[in-house]
């Protein structure tokens, strides 16, 4: 995301309320949706005892942990830090940005889904999808921020959840 589209897409939510007001839902509400619905789930499986639990909450664990380390350590500045304005919901978090743990953390909370049941599987993808756009529209979050952290969700939700079992005994 360059100055000039990120200045576009601040001025375009400021100036919209519609547009404003979608955005904001999907930015501060859909998340909470994954944070609500993920435990459920894990209490789903507990009683069912269809699927390995301890899997299920492990995974989401390391990815967000990994995630959370690596933002340190890289430390890439925010879109509205380079650029000097203010983004659509007005953060002041310094660096951080890659990857977006939001991203990661929603994509591997749907794939975790997506392992127990394919239909809310692909619904919990969909809304992961909507988090990452938002948190470029927001300008909380460059490209390459959200698509690396889609791609961890995913390729450690992929491998650990279903192409090995390093939690066999």
């Amino acid at each position: 995301m360059n100055r000039k589209i990120f200045e576009w897409s601040v001025r375009f939510f400021s100036e919209n309320k519609t547009a404003y007001n979608i955005l904001r839902f999907v930015y501060k509400v859909l998340p909470l949706v994954m944070f609500i619905a993920y435990p459920l789930l894990l209490v789903y499986v507990y009683f069912n005892s269809i699927k390995d639990l301890n899997k299920l909450m492990m995974v989401p664990l390391w990815v967000f942990v990994g995630v959370t380390i690596l933002r340190v350590l890289v430390n890439e500045t925010r879109p509205y830090e380079r650029y000097g304005k203010p983004s659509v919901f007005k953060k002041d978090t310094v660096g951080k940005s890659f990857p977006s743990r939001h991203t990661a953390s929603a994509f591997v909370i749907a794939m975790a889904f997506l392992y127990v049941n394919a239909p809310l599987g692909i619904a919990a993808l969909v809304i992961a999808l909507l988090i990452e756009i938002s948190r470029i529209l927001a300008g909380a979050h460059y490209i390459h921020d959200v698509v690396a952290g889609m791609a961890i969700g995913v390729f450690f939700g992929w491998l650990l959840l279903f192409a090995v079992d390093i939690f066999a005994v």
